[in-house]
């Protein structure tokens, strides 16, 4: 069956030249080809189910050319490797830990830290960002988060002090004019990053020690002052007068030693963001549930 699909076909070669074959050449590409067979699988070929197997292909009850028998053969083999790739895949993957499981934890179950970020205004207008963390049940981090400097704006500031001091020095022709404005914008550049310009504002509350309230200055500087939570007597929000307008800011009441029903202190937090009043009351509502728990813990079983 397979020899009558194959003819000798007689190469051409020059007369004379030394690769003139003295038999023919059976050319194993060229198959006979049957009209009523190719226009019969032509005709069936979105119909019928080939099945590939040692002695050909059958469509329909009838056996299809050689030609479309190794053409399926070929894609059944490709069909094969690529199932037996993507299994061999699953099997490596599979001896790989998962990630959400109990002995192989992620990193985002080990740690028991919630974050949370929202967007704010300040009493200016300013863009803020707030920033929960949630380290445990009885402690939360509360930061604020401002603008920080402007390469432009710092540019802008640092161009017209030096075309100032430029245009004395033409009026002068005094170089100690120019030497006086480089140095005194580094030195005003290095007390206001370090004194004055705040990056971030946190308030730490632990409900078993205290607030700890901290500012972030913008060349790395940190201010932290901590109040034990024995001298806490509420968080609350305030209202004051500033430049005609009026503006809420948060504060923490301490406790007078001598009168336990006054106030010694106040404490006011937020002082260089300022923020409004919707991001007040988030920070209020966080540092009031810590404070309720602890009432709620120092308090006799008995008493509601």
């Amino acid at each position: 069956m397979l020899a009558s699909h194959f003819q000798p076909t007689q190469a051409f070669f020059p007369t004379g030249s030394a690769l003139t074959p003295s038999a023919p050449i059976f050319a194993a590409p060229l198959f006979t080809r049957h009209p009523r067979r190719d226009s019969a699988a032509a005709t069936k070929a979105g119909s019928c189910t080939r099945k590939v197997g040692t002695g050909g292909g059958q469509a329909g009850g009838k056996r299809l050319p050689r030609s479309v028998t190794v053409r399926a053969t070929q894609e059944n083999n490709a069909t094969g490797a690529l199932k037996a790739s993507r299994q061999t895949g699953s099997r490596s993957s599979a001896h790989a830990p998962p990630a959400s499981s109990p002995l192989f934890p992620s990193r985002r179950k080990r740690g028991a830290v919630r974050m949370e970020d929202r967007r704010y205004r300040s009493a200016s207008g300013a863009p803020l960002a707030l920033r929960c963390r949630q380290h445990s049940a009885s402690c939360r981090e509360l930061a604020v988060r401002c603008p920080r400097l402007q390469l432009r704006s710092l540019s802008a500031v640092t161009s017209a002090v030096w075309l100032g001091a430029y245009g004395l020095f033409v009026l002068c022709q005094n170089s100690m004019v120019l030497s006086a404005a480089i140095f005194l914008t580094l030195i005003g550049l290095i007390i206001y990053l370090h004194f004055v310009k705040i990056d971030q504002e946190s308030l730490l509350v632990i409900g078993s020690l205290g607030i700890q309230v901290t500012s972030s200055y913008a060349s790395g500087k940190e201010s932290t002052t901590f109040i034990e939570m024995s001298q806490v007597k509420d968080v609350v929000i305030n209202e004051a007068i500033h430049m005609q307008k009026v503006i809420y800011y948060l504060c923490i009441l301490l406790c007078d030693p001598q009168d336990p029903q006054g106030v010694s202190e106040v404490v006011p937090l937020f002082q260089s963001s300022k923020p409004r009043l919707d991001c007040l009351i988030e920070v209020y509502k966080s540092c009031h549930e810590i404070l309720n728990q602890r009432k709620t813990a120092s308090q006799p079983d008995g008493v509601k």
